[in-house]
């Protein structure tokens, strides 16, 4: 069975024991929840990839309590310093040089020269980190493909069984996986996520580049083409039902009347992304396996760029 944890100093030391003996433990970060398992060790890193049934060639996050750990993994370049002193703890994970002294396990990189390496904000996720004392890879916890989770029975209902523990820390305040951005040597953005594009390129000083993606052999997680994806069928970019019966709407913004859901009847970004994944796995419950589900059109600026990516990937043909 899986243990459900409390973010209580006594939760927090029960989950730091099982990621030592090589077991999988979910914990909340400001983004969803992700699936740790211990980044040295091949064997904790294999289960993650079994627990989740994802492909071992995408690589995972590798998630540290501060700057001064991250540097013992990887090697900074002076654009990555610029955007850790300016958005660690948060959203934000750098793609950069694996040092030869890292003890990462292969697996975490998926056999690249480069790892995948993120200060999460979420207090929960600090405290985990520290009471373990080692770097933890945590993927977003739930079956690949599938939607990402941003509270514990989210967690549970896609991986009770299959996992040792969970934190229960509440719901997710952000509710969008991180930006990723690799260097090649120039920023590239690999994935929008919790930080805009545009903030990361105010601290540049320089638009980030956007590369040229295969899906088959991904240098960042979050690059399959289908992602986060509910049963139902998922169409996009709608205004209305127009007649469609037995689908569910989401909608967004004040103008969505008639919608079953709405990301932010608002309009606010920020509480569309951190609504997003909740309210798909709604929808999914509501429509059925055999049903559809509608979304409104979000401007894609900010966050939007973010929930748009999801969106897009939910989409796609399986």
């Amino acid at each position: 069975m899986t243990e459900i944890l409390s973010p209580t100093s006594s939760g927090l030391d029960r989950a730091a024991t099982l990621l030592r003996e090589g077991a999988l433990v979910a914990f909340p970060t400001e983004t969803v929840y992700g699936l740790g398992g211990d980044a040295r060790s091949d064997r904790a890193v294999a289960r993650i990839f079994e627990a989740k049934g994802r492909p071992s060639f995408n690589p995972l996050i590798v998630h540290v309590p501060d700057l001064a750990a991250a540097h013992g993994l990887v090697a900074f370049n002076d654009a990555a310093e610029r955007l850790a002193g300016a958005f660690w703890p948060g959203p934000l994970t750098l793609v950069l040089p694996l040092r030869p002294d890292s003890r990462l396990s292969p697996l975490v990189s998926a056999g690249l020269p480069t790892a995948a390496v993120r200060v999460p904000a979420h207090p929960v996720a600090q405290a985990l980190l520290r009471a373990f004392g080692g770097p933890v890879a945590a993927p977003s916890a739930n079956p690949s493909g599938r939607i990402s989770p941003t509270r514990a029975d989210h967690v549970l209902a896609g991986l009770s069984g299959r996992i040792a523990a969970v934190v229960d820390g509440g719901a997710c305040a952000v509710g969008l996986e991180s930006t990723i951005v690799g260097f090649d040597p120039d920023p590239v953005l690999l994935r929008p996520g919790g930080v805009p594009a545009e903030a990361l390129a105010a601290c540049l000083g320089l638009p980030l580049r956007l590369p040229r993606i295969d899906a088959a052999r991904p240098n960042a997680p979050g690059q399959l083409d289908s992602h986060y994806a509910p049963a139902a069928r998922v169409t996009l970019n709608v205004a209305g039902r127009d007649g469609r019966e037995g689908a569910v709407w989401i909608g967004f913004g004040p103008g969505a009347a008639g919608a079953e859901l709405n990301l932010s009847p608002a309009g606010d970004l920020v509480e569309a992304a951190a609504n997003l994944f909740h309210l798909l796995r709604e929808a999914d419950r509501m429509a059925g396996p055999e049903g559809s589900i509608l979304v409104s059109s979000v401007p894609e600026k900010g966050l939007g760029r973010a929930i748009n990516d999801r969106l897009r990937r939910a989409a796609a043909p399986r």
